[in-house]
């Protein structure tokens, strides 16, 4: 079946060098600005404004108020800078979302990848970069250049501090403020008045996604041994090695430890 032309309301704005795809829908008082691009099916509602050079996906939908592709908050932007934002498909942006373009200074670009829920009053800064199946609720921010993989769960009112990596299947907790990186499965907590702390791991979200239960228990024990253990950083990733052989998760964990320059949370 052929999907319908672009179906644009009346009193939305779009640009003349905007590019939008068969069955985009594009509500009332909408802006799209010059060197958008928007996928076939995705839909824009009332009010929303997508500034360019942005390339968004198929099938998205991009609730009312929601602003993407925006000038990024930093200090050493200029006007006219060579920036991007990238967004893949199937994603969902609620009501007063903010998802702002790259920097020179940085990446160069912001990516979002596909099936992620940004929800209302969420943000999203200037060269992070989004993965897979990633849910940010009502207020979560993101500063520049953070890094989340697949799978990630952030709760309400979080912050996750600039250069951070947040890894697979996370869970960060309401009010947490993250100011180191979060290796894969761990499950973090934190108040308005402590930093972020790691409180065991994500058992809940691995189940979902299909982690089997040994693996889950070696997990546990790999854990122990960075946390709970008493021992030094240097100690305790000697002692993962043998456990990394024997678990790809387990191998994930460890891999992303070393390969953090901020250092992990603790």
């Amino acid at each position: 079946m052929t999907e319908s032309p672009p179906a644009i309301h009346p009193a939305a704005n779009v640009h003349p060098s905007a590019k939008l795809e068969d069955g985009v829908s594009v509500g009332f008082g909408a802006y799209i600005g010059a060197d958008v691009e928007l996928g076939r099916g995705t839909r824009v509602g009332v009010h929303a404004v997508i500034e360019g050079p942005s390339v968004i996906g198929k099938r998205n939908r991009i609730h009312p108020y929601s602003a993407l592709g925006g000038d990024p908050q930093h200090e050493g932007y200029r006007p006219g800078e060579q920036s991007r934002l990238e967004i893949g498909d199937d994603n969902v942006f609620h009501e007063f979302c903010t998802v702002h373009r790259g920097t020179e200074k940085g990446s160069g670009v912001t990516v979002i990848g596909n099936h992620n829920r940004i929800m209302a009053h969420a943000h999203v800064a200037h060269d992070c970069r989004i993965g897979n199946h990633v849910v940010m609720a009502n207020v979560a921010n993101l500063c520049g250049h953070v890094q989340v993989s697949d799978y990630v769960r952030f709760s309400g009112l979080t912050v996750v501090h600039q250069f951070c990596r947040i890894g697979e299947h996370s869970f960060i907790s309401a009010y947490a403020m993250v100011r180191s990186d979060v290796p894969p499965y761990v499950f973090v907590v934190g108040t308005a008045t402590r930093s972020a702390y790691p409180q065991g791991l994500n058992r809940r979200g691995m189940e979902l996604h299909g982690v089997d239960g040994e693996s889950i228990r070696t997990l546990k024990r790999a854990y122990r041994i960075l946390y709970r253990d008493g021992l030094r950083a240097s100690e305790a990733l000697e002692r993962l090695e043998p456990l990394a052989e024997e678990c790809p998760e387990v191998n994930k964990f460890l891999r992303f430890i070393r390969a953090s320059s901020r250092g992990v949370i603790r």
